[in-house]
């Protein structure tokens, strides 16, 4: 069975509140299966236009990481980062 992905492109619009965002949400994840394969860390957009983080998380399937994402729990800690980012969020099936 293909893994699933969930891909963040992310600018951090409020450096001080964001941190919260990685606090509460790394535990929430792990529990439904996440393991974070690129989490920030040094990057460089050589084609088109990107924000400045960036985020792959992988999980044991498609259908598991979208109900990750669409977990209720989740949801509620996301704010956090729709409060202090902007962001591109996308769910996509590993082959």
């Amino acid at each position: 069975m293909p893994k699933g992905y969930i891909i963040g492109n992310v600018t951090v619009t409020d450096p001080e509140a964001y941190p919260e965002y990685i606090r509460r949400n790394t535990p929430v994840l792990e529990r439904m299966g996440a393991r974070f394969l690129v989490r920030g860390g040094q990057g460089q957009v050589v084609e088109g236009q990107a924000n400045e983080r960036h985020v792959v998380i992988e999980f044991p399937s498609y259908e598991a990481a979208l109900a990750a994402y669409h977990d209720p729990e989740y949801q509620d800690i996301a704010e956090i980062r729709r409060a202090n980012a902007e962001s591109v969020i996308i769910v996509v099936e590993g082959t």
